[in-house]
């Protein structure tokens, strides 16, 4: 299994959270950077995430099976932080197709390289932080604060279930817990970010 740099300090977590709000390139691919912490999902799940997939009033998301990773339908509960982001996106690539298009033609996705180029233009190394490595950070985040159980964490991020007929007919399983997971978490990265001030100077910001 490949390692993907992931960042696991509280402290630089927040600084990077800063650094993404304060991006100045183009807006959607602000907001990919901004929702991808939030819900765990791998970032070809992100990018190609369609508005159809999207119940905002019941504040769910669902991916069909054949662009998970398990081939097996997935559903991601949406903290109100991550609601706020998606409104925000609504207004600029709603209501139909890609909730992240493509700068060019929003007949195809965000490019699988978008938010990690931007993040070294942001001065972040490749052994720093990745797009796939903010789900090695809320993994490990969320496992060392006690608070969630280890089956509810795995299941939020999609991982093979050990028992393959079991994760058939338990795809309900722990979903109040991670509703609850989730928002938790969003509230955590809150807090991550208040922890920097807001004057503290980013890394460098991109341009374009």
């Amino acid at each position: 299994m490949k390692d993907h740099a992931a960042i696991l300090d509280p402290k630089q977590m927040g600084e990077l959270l800063r650094a993404i709000d304060a991006y100045t390139g183009h807006a959607i691919t602000r907001l990919a950077m901004q929702v991808s912490p939030h819900v765990m999902a791998r970032p070809g799940e992100l990018r190609m995430a369609e508005w159809s997939e999207f119940d905002l009033d019941n504040a769910v998301w669902k991916i069909p099976a054949e662009r998970m990773k398990m081939r097996r339908p997935h559903e991601v509960p949406l903290s109100r932080q991550v609601l706020a982001y998606l409104n925000e996106l609504f207004a600029l690539t709603g209501p139909d197709g890609y909730v992240f298009p493509a700068f060019y033609t929003s007949r195809r996705p965000l490019s699988e390289n978008t938010v990690n180029q931007s993040f070294r233009r942001m001065g972040y190394a490749v052994g720093e932080v990745t797009a796939h490595g903010l789900r090695t950070t809320a993994s490990t985040l969320l496992n060392e604060s006690g608070r969630w159980s280890p089956d509810a964490i795995e299941r939020s991020l999609a991982h093979a279930d050990a028992n393959s007929i079991g994760g058939v007919y338990n795809r309900g399983r722990y979903w109040e817990e991670r509703v609850a997971m989730h928002q938790w978490w969003s509230d955590y990265l809150d807090e991550m970010r208040a922890a920097v001030p807001i004057s503290q100077p980013a890394k460098i910001r991109a341009r374009a």
